[in-house]
């Protein structure tokens, strides 16, 4: 029987989740807000959204075998992160309704198509070169300068998979650390700050996207999120449409987050998307009257989007690694709201939870 694109899933239903981070944990715990159970298929056992979910498949992404058994049992399949084999999630949507579809995947999981995809579309981002030798480093080198970024293409987050190219920097040594990967070289960009805005949409096209904030990183990984962000109204719609346009572009049928840099002259560069729930729409949780991961569940359902307006200005705050110890102290500070995913060991990196401290006057 073929896939129907327009299906809607009731509540009631089975969402299947693919991955079992913190992102696929908070939105198994939105989905049982709206009556869903959720199904999370990852490698790992005892993965964080396992731990709030009715059923867990552990096995390979790729395992043919178990990913039919899973299609069997849910009603709609989504993913909570893009380092998953597009071609395992275009199998699962020839059996089951997939939102995102498998395309969007494919787009969002290589920076390369990425980027083309954005030139496509007439949104501006970092000048940029494919780099899949150290000739082509070099001479990528010579036209987008020092300094500059080398990252993969693939499979880099939070900083990793990537090198800064200094004056200094010995451009041998450097490729040596892509360790023979396809590259993309981006120019340097002085900017006055990183913005990002999370959308929806619906699958009657119709769209939702919550308020642009600013996001500040530590060591490559995100620190903290201000909603909203201490931009201009203008630049701040000016996001909002970038946003509008990208999942138009994808017929994105989920989340999208879309991450740009606020250049010293007032301009949009986008740097990257990620087209699931994301680490800097974690304030409305407890800033907005409909929170991302609802907002996703509904999207992914083929329910009605509810609103994305905010109620308090927010800044969210990572606990990365130790910062885990700040719990007693944060459950008893007035006002702040702690959300704590689950792992049972810090790591310097890894991201444990996070806090919401809210001022409930938002600014008109």
């Amino acid at each position: 029987m073929p896939v129907d694109p327009l299906r809607v899933i009731a509540p009631g239903g089975t969402i299947g989740i693919i991955g079992g981070g913190q992102l696929g944990r908070m939105t198994a715990l939105a989905a049982a807000r709206l009556g869903y159970r959720c199904h999370i298929y990852c490698p790992e056992t005892d993965s964080p959204a396992a731990q709030v979910s009715a059923v867990t498949t552990v096995a390979d992404y790729d395992d043919l075998d178990a990913l039919a058994r899973f299609a069997a049992a849910v009603d709609v399949v989504t993913f909570e992160f893009e380092n998953i084999p597009a071609g395992s999630v275009r199998i699962l949507s020839d059996r089951v309704p997939v939102r995102p579809g498998w395309r969007v995947l494919e787009t969002a999981q290589d920076r390369l198509v990425e980027k083309s995809f954005f030139g496509s579309i007439g949104i501006a981002t970092a000048p940029w070169r494919p780099v899949s030798s150290l000739a082509e480093l070099e001479r990528a080198v010579a036209e987008l300068g020092r300094p500059s970024v080398l990252k993969t293409t693939r499979l880099g987050y939070d900083g990793k998979g990537q090198v800064k190219i200094d004056p200094e920097t010995n451009l041998a040594e450097a490729w040596e650390t892509m360790n023979g990967a396809p590259a993309v070289l981006e120019g340097f960009i002085d900017f006055e700050r990183e913005v990002s805005v999370v959308v929806a949409r619906g699958i009657d096209g119709g769209h939702a996207c919550f308020d642009t904030v600013e996001n500040r990183h530590k060591h490559h990984i995100l620190d903290v999120t201000i909603a909203p962000a201490p931009i201009s109204a203008a630049l701040a719609a000016e996001a909002a449409e970038i946003a509008r346009r990208t999942v138009e572009a994808l017929e994105l049928v989920g989340l999208l987050a879309v991450e740009l840099f606020v250049t010293r002259d007032q301009r949009l560069l986008v740097n990257e998307m990620a087209p699931r729930p994301h680490n800097s729409g974690h304030w409305t949780m407890d800033a907005c009257l409909t929170d991302q991961f609802e907002q996703f569940v509904r999207a992914v359902c083929g329910l009605p989007l509810g609103s994305p307006a905010r109620h308090s200005d927010a800044v969210m705050t990572n606990l990365i690694g130790d910062d885990i110890d700040q719990v007693p102290a944060l459950l008893a500070e007035p006002g702040a709201k702690l959300h704590l995913y689950g792992k049972a060991e810090a790591r310097p990196g890894r991201k444990m939870g996070h806090v919401n401290r809210l001022s409930l006057h938002a600014k008109e």
